[in-house]
């Protein structure tokens, strides 16, 4: 183990308090169950205890990276711990990762102290909190991983934690968004694994702060084929990754679990979890594929269809929670248009170069144009804005569910009117998501912007046309975000409610009343009024915000530190007005199209085509339809094909050695025969001659058997003869003759000339 011990406490530590807090929690006999001793009084002092401890242990963790940040060395901290998964652990602290080890943990504490009045009457609590400390454990991992193989192990582990998270309700719709969920994350796990067992291929390390020198080498001095194959390896891990953050196409968990996870989960799941996947998207574009044409152009496209498609599912959703879900892929796609800027805006500059590789880097840092690394901040920012904003949104939408536990907009419809601390609340996250100057949000945005606009004025032709599209496209999602956020603010605390028909006369307390009369506790408050401020507060403080933060992200961005720069300038500004235009143009096609009056109230409708989701007609009719039945009609083929050869290889040749083998019998049966009758010839041949030598020579001995001698001649005689009738029988016979004919054909043969 080697480097600072005080790395790896700050990723076990939430694993250790999870175990100790669910222990604190545990109860083995449930309150009043049959068995159980513990009164009501004992189990509720037992859970508060429990919750107590959770908020504890999320205060000593931030103590952890206090220590860690004062600890911290010019150059960063590193850890790395042998033997551990083959290629071993390697941490890093610094930078980049400083910096969003802090977010993760912001948003932990506010969602652990919003956590306690959300689920006060919520079951399976004690699971929720275990599993909520181990995802916090996993999280801090992945953005503290020193290389991707490290950031890979966290990846999944915080993926199969956070499983039970939109699983926690456990009904039909929560069960059936988990899988998908749990889907995604599988699936897109081991195609990063198999993306980064080719990088480590090519490249003979992950490591990431040695990935950009090692790339660079592959993509100036390698030919074709290595670039190819260093280009299939980012492809799967982007996969991976971008399946984690919500990237179309991998988007469809998205939508779906938001809505049916509790509104703390929800929270992180889009504030959060997903950025673990636009941190290793950051790393593929500026590590890997850095000035890359090719990358850059994908990225753009991927970016801007997530982008675009988010915001419009966003605006036909009249879910609450739905709504901010579709509004998170937006936001996702408006992060990864800001990578492929990047990427395209660095591509004049790097890789043309005759130098070594070391060199062609540091040129491209030379001619980093301040356009390039204004991208490249505003990239990053977005990140840290976007995660405020949803951190805001949600437990805003968890605080109108906790006491409605309703999210249709038509029937949570005037809920906030008389609560000016939630409508406060909620407007700072909106203005904020929405690019409003002198909110946090509108900083990342013009940056991004600002970029597009810079590379179009580098391109000409047609190429010049695609980009101006895109930038049309930038500015219609932003407005798209500024629709379907005024739709959300108006409809919860400006519209009246609608009364239901059904609605007892005697009880006219409506949930608008109720929504002005009900308090929120002063830890849910406290949850929800730190995230504003700091949007506030960075959104005022522009350039502080930028200044500083860059210096942090230039590790991962490598882009030099920015200096003061006119973010309100007429320029800047010109590109929220033409989106706040097509936010009121957007607005007004909401509440001309997709609304409508019913029993003379107007009411909002989902007007969205439902056979439009991808995951129901394109993703489970080719997992469960179309591939079972290709590998079925695949088996059946080679079924086939096998009997062909079989029959080839088995049959045809069993066949031929049955006629072989019956011929060989005739053949065979032919030369015993031969031989047989060979043997008879020949022993009737000897017969002859022996009893013609005795008529010849022994005739008296024939007619005299008295003497001796001639006993022992006629014995002699009469034994060789019975001998010779035995052996002419017996199959050694003939096949002695059939033996003397072979040797004599050999000796024919070897002598004849």
């Amino acid at each position: 183990m080697e480097g600072n011990i005080l790395l790896i406490n700050l990723i076990l530590w939430p694993f250790a308090a999870a175990v100790i807090c669910y222990l604190a929690g545990w109860r083995r006999i449930p309150y009043g169950a049959p068995g159980s001793t513990e009164s009501e009084l004992e189990a509720q002092k037992r859970k508060e205890f429990r919750n107590v401890l959770v908020i504890c242990s999320i205060l000593i963790e931030i103590l952890l990276y206090v220590f860690a940040i004062l600890s911290l060395s010019k150059n960063g901290n590193s850890l790395h711990i042998d033997k551990i998964c083959g290629l071993g652990i390697n941490l890093y602290f610094g930078g980049f990762r400083t910096v969003y080890a802090g977010v993760a943990l912001l948003m932990w504490s506010m969602t652990a102290l919003f956590s306690r009045e959300y689920f006060a009457h919520y079951r399976n609590r004690n699971r929720y909190y275990f599993f909520f400390l181990l995802t916090l454990g996993a999280t801090l991992g992945v953005f503290m991983s020193g290389d991707l193989y490290t950031a890979f192990i966290f990846f999944e582990i915080m993926s199969f934690t956070s499983y039970t998270w939109v699983a926690h309700d456990e009904k039909p719709g929560a069960m059936k968004a988990a899988g998908t969920y749990l889907a995604v994350a599988v699936i897109g796990g081991l195609v990063m694994l198999m993306g980064l067992m080719m990088l480590y291929f090519k490249l003979d390390t992950l490591k990431i702060s040695e990935l950009r020198d090692v790339a660079a080498e592959c993509w100036l001095r390698g030919d074709d084929s290595d670039r190819t194959y260093l280009f299939a390896a980012g492809i799967c891990i982007l996969f991976g990754f971008g399946a984690k953050a919500g990237m179309f196409p991998l988007h469809i968990w998205l939508p779906k679990a938001h809505p049916v996870a509790p509104a703390p989960a929800s929270a992180l799941l889009s504030g959060i979890l997903t950025k673990s996947g636009v941190y290793g998207v950051l790393i593929l574009c500026f590590e890997i594929f850095s000035g890359n044409h090719n990358w850059g152009i994908l990225m753009l496209v991927l970016g801007v269809i997530t982008m675009f498609t988010g915001a419009v599912l966003a605006v036909f959703s009249i879910d609450l929670k739905r709504t901010l879900a579709c509004s998170s892929m937006s936001q996702i796609g408006f992060i990864l248009t800001g990578c492929a800027v990047t990427v395209l805006l660095s591509e004049t500059y790097y890789a043309t170069t005759d130098t070594s590789a070391s060199d062609a880097i540091a040129i491209y840092l030379e001619f980093f144009t301040k356009e390039t690394a204004l991208s490249a901040a505003g990239t990053v920012l977005y990140m840290v804005n976007h995660s405020l904003f949803k951190l805001v949104l949600f437990m805003c939408a968890g605080a109108i569910y906790m006491k409605l536990h309703k999210l249709d907009l038509n029937e949570i419809r005037g809920f906030g009117r008389g609560n000016k601390f939630l409508m406060v609340m909620f407007g700072v996250g909106a203005l904020g998501i929405m690019g409003v100057p002198l909110f946090s949000g509108y900083i990342s945005k013009t940056l991004i912007h600002e970029g597009i606009v810079e590379y179009a004025h580098e391109l000409t032709g047609a190429a010049y046309t695609a980009v101006k599209a895109v930038e049309y496209l930038f500015l219609l999602s932003g407005g798209m975000t500024i629709g379907y956020m005024l739709k959300l603010f108006i409809a919860i605390f400006i519209e009246k409610p609608v009364r239901s028909e059904k609605q007892d006369e005697h009880k006219k307390e409506h949930h608008a009343e109720i929504g002005a009369k009900w308090k929120i506790s002063t830890l849910s408050a406290i949850a929800l009024i730190v995230p504003a401020c700091i949007i506030v507060v960075c959104g005022v403080f522009t350039n502080i915000y930028i200044e500083h933060l860059s210096v942090y992200m230039s590790d991962i961005t490598h882009a030099p530190e920015i200096e003061h720069i006119s973010i309100f300038s007429l320029e800047n500004l010109k590109g929220f007005v033409i989106s706040l235009t097509i936010g009121l143009l957007v607005y007004l096609f909401i509440r001309k199209v997709l609304m409508k009056v019913e029993n003379g109230r107007k009411i909002y409708v989902n007007r969205w085509p439902g056979r439009l989701d991808l995951e129901e007609l394109v993703y489970r009719p080719l997992l469960l339809k179309a591939l079972p039945a290709l590998f079925i009609g695949i088996f059946k083929g080679l079924i086939r094909l096998t009997e062909i050869v079989w029959s080839f290889m088995v049959v045809a040749p069993g066949k031929f050695f049955k006629g072989l083998i019956k011929f060989t019998e005739i053949i065979w049966n032919g030369l015993v025969k031969f031989g047989k009758g060979l043997g008879f010839v020949t022993s009737a041949f000897a017969e002859s001659i022996i009893y013609s030598v005795k008529k010849i020579f022994f005739k008296e001995l024939v007619e005299d058997r008295k003497s001796p001698i001639t006993e022992k001649l006629y014995a002699r005689f009469d034994a060789g003869d019975r001998i010779l009738r035995i052996v002419e029988a017996t199959i050694s016979y003939s096949i002695i003759w059939l033996m003397l004919g072979l040797i004599g054909t050999i000796l024919f043969l070897l002598f004849y000339k």
